[in-house]
Parts: C-alpha cells; structure tokens; sequence
C-alpha cells in the first residue's frame, strides 16, 4: 500500500510538472500576444507584406489525378500568378491589380463551354488568390482587417500533443466560419488550423501542418494534410516545394 502512494504521489507530481507551465502561460497570454509570438516564429524578419517569390503546391487527393499548381506572388504591386497541371490540362489565372487574364493549355482562344467545364473565370481568379495568400500567409494574416482574435487562450491536447489555441473569427463582411489556431506552446509555431462553418453541427475541417519549407525568410508548413471533422474522413494532402 506504501508503494502505491508513493508511486502516486510521483505520477502526480509528474503530471503538474507537465502541464503547470502550459497552464500558467496560457493564463498569462492574450489572444494579441499569442500570434505576435507565432508571427515571430514564421516571419522573425517581418517579410510577408513585401512578399515577392514563387512556390509549387503539389495536391494528392483520394480517386483524382494529382494537381500541380505554380503560385506567384508580388504582394506590394497586387500580383498574383496560377499556373495549375492537372491530367494534360494547363490553366493559368494572373491578376495584375485590377487586370485579369486567363490562358487555356497556354493560349487565349477557347470557347466559353470550355471555360466554364474548367472553372477559368476571373471570380475562381480572385478566390484562388485569397487562397493561397491566407493559407500560405499564416499566421500573419490573422493581423488582416476584420479579423476578431478571442482574448482567451485555451490549452487543448489534439492528436495527444499539449496545444496554445487561439480562436478566431471574422466581420460579417469579411467571412463567418470559426478558426482555431493550435500553437506549440514551446516554440510557437503553427502545427494545426481547425474552421467550422458551424460549431454545432461538428462540420468543417482540420489541417495538420508537418514540416517548414523556409521561402523569402518565412517559414511556411511543407505538407498539410486535410480532414473532415465530422469523421475524420481524410480529404487529401499537399506538399509546398520549392522548385
């Protein structure tokens, strides 16, 4: 019975050793000073706003041919280039400002039958803009206008890992799912992004983040793998390279 206790006693200490400082810095953080820690973990050189650079997404999905898509961005002259493969087909969407200009297997002459089947339009232009600017320009615009950040940091274990969660939503103008952002609570960095369209239904998705590709001195995650919240029904993964 002695050694029971001791033993115990021991495996309680050993928890609150664990999780004491988790606690105690999520107390102490606001929401605010939470991802001013992670932007400076993954922009430690404050570059993004000045972004100029390129990158290649390459997507695998269950039961559909894998997509290749080349992004270009020149943040400060609103600059943005898509040059997407998928199953010998080639699209490219490029918006300059507030020019648009949209290439079918690199040529202007399609029909508009065609163009619709393809989704080559210059709203998908601009949706997959926002895309790949928000994804790929976490945390750090999380700092965009309209963005609400949730003053109280929670502490979740997700995937049995031990997370600083900031949770955030949007104006109404701006977009109405919820995000939570799930922090190392050691170095700060982004390792899961979790939205709902609404929290009560359990819909939505999560993205586990695995891996840094370092691109103009920021660090952005290599692979993102994606799932269903619902079911954990998985959805697919894409890996960030570099050339």
């Amino acid at each position: 019975m002695k050694i029971f206790l001791a033993m115990r006693k021991l495996l309680l200490f050993l928890t609150a050793t664990i999780f004491f400082p988790l606690i105690a810095i999520a107390q102490q953080l606001s929401g605010s000073e939470l991802l001013q820690k992670a932007i400076a973990y993954h922009d430690p050189e404050n570059q993004w706003n000045a972004f100029k650079g390129e990158f290649i997404v390459v997507m695998e999905s269950p039961n559909r041919p894998v997509r290749k898509s080349k992004i270009s961005l020149d943040l400060p002259r609103s600059y943005f280039r898509l040059n997407v493969n998928r199953a010998s087909t080639k699209l490219t969407y490029l918006l300059e400002g507030d020019n648009c200009s949209l290439l079918l297997n690199g040529s202007k002459d399609y029909t508009t039958e065609e163009a619709e089947a393809k989704q080559l339009n210059c709203e998908r232009a601009n949706l997959m803009k926002d895309y790949y600017t928000y994804l790929y320009g976490l945390p750090m615009k999380l700092k965009d206008p309209g963005t609400q950040l949730d003053p109280v940091i929670q502490k979740k274990k997700f995937k049995n890992k031990n997370y600083l969660v900031l949770k955030v939503t949007y104006d109404q103008e701006v977009g109405e799912d919820t995000w939570y952002f799930y922090f190392n609570p050691e170095t700060y960095a982004m390792e899961v992004y979790q939205f709902f369209h609404d929290e009560s239904k359990n819909d939505g998705e999560y993205i586990l983040l695995e891996g840094e590709e370092l691109i103009q001195g920021i660090r952005m995650p290599k692979v993102r793998a994606w799932y269903y919240n619902k079911d954990n029904g998985y959805l697919g993964t894409d890996t960030l390279n570099t050339n």
